[in-house]
Parts: C-alpha cells; sequence; structure tokens
C-alpha cells in the first residue's frame, strides 16, 4: 500500500456502471446474474465432458476444455464486481481496481490466444493430416497452452505496473463498469505517454498477432479444401472449423471496436461491444460449441445420462 499512497491521492475508485438509474438497477442484477450461472455452467458442463469421454481426448478438445476453464476465470473477473455493484455501493478499491483490470487483460488475451491456437489445430488437421498426430502432440499442446497464458500475463503485468506508475489526484469516476486501461488513464493528472506510447507499440502486437495467425490459418485452410473434389468432402471440412470461425468473428469484431481506436475517443457507447467480448462470448462459447459439433453434443448427452443415471434411485 506504500507505492499507492506514493503515486496516488485517490484510495478508491466510483465505477457508475451500465446505468445511474435506480430502477435499472435490479433489473440488471437479475439479467447478469443469470448470464453468469449460464456461464459457468454451460463451460463446466464442457470441461466435464471432455475430460470424462474417452472420445473427446484430442487436441482441439483439450484447447476447448481450457478456452471454458479461462472464460469462467474472465467472467468471474468480471460479473459478480458488476452484481454487487446493482445492489451496494459502486465504489472499488484502489488495488482491486488495478487487480481487476490485470486478470481482465491476462484473460482476455489468453483467450485471444487459444483462438488462435485452435485456428493452428485445425490447419494441420486438414491441411497436414498425414502428421497431425506428431505435430499435434500432448506434449506439444500442453507448451502451446503455456506459451499462450505465460506471454498474456506478462502483457497484462506490464500494463499494469506501468498505469500504477500513474498519479490520479482528484477525480475518481470511471465512466464504465470495469476497471479497463482506457477510461482509467483518462482520469490520471500525470503524463500518460509512455503508457500510451507501450499502447500504441506493443498492445497491437499481443492484440493483432493472434487474430493475423487465425487469417493466415483459415486462407490455407480454405485454399486446400477448395481442391477438394466431393461436395460431401468440403462440408464435412468446413463444418470442422464453423463453431471457431463464430466464435473467433463475435471475439475480434467486439475486441477490435473498442481497442483500435485513439485513447481520445473512448466513449460511454463501447459498452456494448465490451460486454459482448467480456460477458456474452464466454456465455455463448459453449452454446456454439456442442450445438455445431456432434461430438461434443454426443459428449454431453453422455455426462447428463450418467448424472441421471447416478441420481436415480435403486
Amino acid at each position: 500500500m506504500e507505492r499507492v499512497n506514493q503515486t496516488s491521492s485517490v484510495s478508491e475508485f466510483i465505477l457508475l456502471g451500465l446505468s445511474s438509474q435506480p430502477e435499472d438497477q435490479k433489473p440488471l442484477f437479475i439479467l447478469f446474474l443469470i448470464i453468469y450461472f449460464v456461464t459457468i455452467t454451460g463451460n463446466l458442463l464442457i470441461i466435464l465432458a471432455i475430460h470424462l469421454d474417452p472420445q473427446l481426448q484430442t487436441p482441439m478438445y483439450f484447447f476447448l476444455s481450457f478456452l471454458s476453464f479461462t472464460d469462467i476465470g474472465f467472467t468471474t473477473t468480471i460479473v459478480p464486481r458488476m452484481l454487487l455493484n446493482f445492489l451496494s455501493g459502486k465504489t472499488i478499491s484502489y488495488a482491486g481496481c488495478l487487480t481487476q483490470m490485470y486478470f481482465i487483460y491476462a484473460l482476455g488475451n489468453t483467450d485471444s490466444f487459444l483462438l488462435a491456437v485452435m485456428a493452428f489445430d485445425r490447419y494441420v488437421a486438414i491441411c497436414d493430416p498425414f502428421h497431425y498426430v506428431t505435430t499435434m502432440s500432448h506434449h506439444r499442446c500442453v507448451l502451446l497452452v503455456a506459451f499462450s497464458c505465460l506471454l498474456t500475463h506478462l502483457h497484462s503485468l506490464l500494463h499494469t505496473l506501468l498505469l500504477n506508475q500513474l498519479t490520479f489526484c482528484d477525480s475518481n469516476v470511471i465512466h464504465h463498469f470495469l476497471c479497463d486501461l482506457s477510461p482509467l488513464m483518462k482520469l490520471s493528472c500525470s503524463s500518460t505517454f509512455v503508457n500510451e506510447l507501450v499502447i500504441m507499440t506493443e498492445g497491437p502486437i499481443v492484440l493483432v498477432t493472434p487474430f493475423l495467425f487465425i487469417m493466415f490459418s483459415y486462407v490455407r485452410i480454405l485454399i486446400t479444401v477448395l481442391k477438394i473434389p466431393s461436395a460431401s468432402g468440403k462440408r464435412k471440412a468446413f463444418s470442422t472449423c464453423g463453431s471457431h470461425l463464430t466464435v473467433v468473428t463475435l471475439f475480434y469484431g467486439s475486441i477490435f471496436y473498442v481497442y483500435l481506436q485513439p485513447l481520445s475517443t473512448y466513449t460511454i457507447r463501447d459498452h456494448i461491444a465490451t460486454i459482448v467480448y467480456t460477458v456474452l462470448t464466454s456465455m455463448l462459447n459453449p452454446f456454439i460449441y456442442s450445438l455445431r459439433n456432434k461430438d461434443l453434443k454426443q459428449g454431453l448427452r453422455r455426462l447428463m445420462g450418467k448424472r441421471t443415471a447416478h441420481a436415480a434411485p435403486s
């Protein structure tokens, strides 16, 4: 806490949230409580189905289980704080705000890198199927996940430490429902030049590189699939990518809208896009993957069948 006192006279922030109208608080609380419950339940079912079903012990589902695990952590970093703000005070401590921001950037970017890793998995499966088993060995899969987590946590730590160097003198009101980098920098009464320089240089590398890798993978996949002579073969190849492409579009469409713009243009209108990539994507992922994936759908049925059998009286 000494570091906080040296750099800032602000000991807490006020998160204005989605609405300042008292009559909106309870409906919003109920809505986001339902979203949180559905998100946790859906992603836990995905994880259980994958780890308990021998037929789902493949690299693609290994990555999907980690994506679901990350989504649980990502949503838990944001929604419980929102629920608390709907019912009681909207204040959050300085340390609590920086902690939330750290995990938002760490887990959000882990999602991004995992989507890139999953695109690589589909690329190898379709473009180089004869070497798939050796290329996507369990050891290599673990390394890809570990690298994704390490790099994104270092990225988040860098921005959190730089933000902690800023001074916050007067205003402590954040026009947002979470502690995000841009609204916090707007409140600073010291120079944010270094922070903005890092955001404009290192930030896009971490944000855009996974997206470019995904696009490159799908261009190669498209070229390979178009060479398949049969229509059924084309459909089968594309069907394995449909769920992933849907999630990528939803996630990156909203995240680019929010972050690939100058700091000065960041306004309250970006809240909807932020909700999409922080809350709704995590909730929709289990539905997107299970509804469009026959193997996972069968795995979930088997999991629910086991639960029903255990619950039935003997």
